[in-house]
């Protein structure tokens, strides 16, 4: 390596370092003029962040393709700097290389956050097919870069095939796992079992799809902690999807009431509960209408069950404890009682041979 620069000219290596210092005072000067803007409102719509990301990228791209033309006529930027095979590797078909992948990615991220969304609203798509449509799109756009990194350094991907044969023994003794959750991860993405914004529950576990990853999906609680799940997982085992083709929810609220209390007035105070649920909040639907189930005689009490629909499964732990609020101050101000579980002792007394039997013992 060292070897390569020792023939570069020293001119141009002042003209190299100057005018990269140049770009970073630069962008160092626009942050700092950004930065003064104390209000966000002079660029509406995130256009801060987006147009500092702008900058970074702009920076590094300008320094690069400034390399790539300046030393275009240098011999040390064509000099080899190893091989693959017959094919000679110099710095500059991996700066080639590294362009067009990284300008790749970076076409992908603009595309995905500032194209593709008004396309998405026209048509209103769901999250879960955007994030599915961003994702492939990102995977293809990769995948094309990379092919065409490889042929513009020279390799012939004709003989990548020796090379995936050794990767797929591979992958069949110690990355099985890996590639496992990968294809699992692009089932998920086609077949869409699960999408990013279902309320799904794993293991008892209440949360909602944050992100589809390659290898695992993030899943986010109600305690707004993160549970990183592998994608074989939402294959091979079974997994309450609340949000999948119908978002409508059923609540099942038990109620349990005193014996000797008018299981009528119950029904009826229950059916107001939903009736005043439905005009406070938007997710209570009309139909199907809520329903007063009694399900049967218990130990201590007469036990009930009302049913009522909700438009979002999002909306259960809020709408169901503004129904038990309700519930609690309706059955008081009628009088309808509560009950708790009680048992009753009964003692009987005992023979005296009994006694006198147990006491010789």
């Amino acid at each position: 390596m060292l070897s390569i620069f020792e023939n570069a000219n020293v001119v141009d290596l002042i003209i190299t370092v100057s005018v990269i210092l140049g770009l970073f005072l630069i962008r160092f000067l626009i942050k700092l003029w950004l930065t003064k803007r104390e209000t966000e409102e002079e660029y509406p719509n995130g256009i801060r962040p987006a147009f500092l990301s702008f900058i970074n990228w702009t920076t590094g791209y300008a320094i690069l393709l400034f390399v790539l033309l300046y030393f275009s006529n240098n011999s040390w930027m064509f000099s080899p700097l190893f091989a693959i095979g017959k094919v000679e590797i110099s710095l500059f078909l991996i700066l080639i290389a590294l362009f067009i992948i990284t300008l790749a990615n970076r076409i992908s991220k603009i595309a995905t956050s500032f194209l593709m969304p008004p396309v998405y609203d026209r048509y209103s798509l769901d999250t879960g097919l955007q994030f599915t449509f961003n994702r492939i799109f990102h995977y293809t756009l990769m995948v094309v870069a990379v092919v065409i990194s490889l042929t513009t350094v020279g390799i012939d991907l004709s003989a990548l095939t020796v090379f995936a044969g050794v990767l797929g023994v591979g992958i069949g003794f110690g990355m099985q796992n890996i590639a496992n959750n990968f294809i699992s991860g692009l089932i998920i993405l086609f077949e869409r079992p699960i999408k990013v914004g279902d309320r799904v529950i794993i293991n008892d576990i209440i949360g909602d799809i944050e992100k589809i990853n390659m290898r695992a999906t993030i899943i986010r609680t109600l305690d707004n902690e993160r549970i990183i799940m592998p994608n074989s997982y939402f294959i091979e085992e079974q997994v309450v999807n609340h949000s999948y083709g119908d978002s409508r929810l059923r609540l099942v609220l038990p109620i349990g009431v005193a014996y000797g209390s008018d299981v009528e007035l119950v029904r009826s105070l229950l059916l107001q509960v939903a009736e005043e649920e439905k005009e406070k909040s938007m997710y209570v639907l009309e139909t199907p209408p809520p329903f007063v189930n009694f399900l049967g005689f218990g130990d201590s009490s007469l036990d009930f069950q009302l049913f009522i629909w909700i438009s979002s499964p999002k909306a259960a732990v809020e709408t169901k404890s503004s129904l038990n609020f309700r519930i609690n101050r309706i059955l008081a101000e009628n009088n309808v009682e509560i009950p708790f579980p009680q048992r009753d002792l009964h003692v009987r007394s005992l023979d005296e041979k009994v006694i006198q039997q147990l006491t010789k013992r």
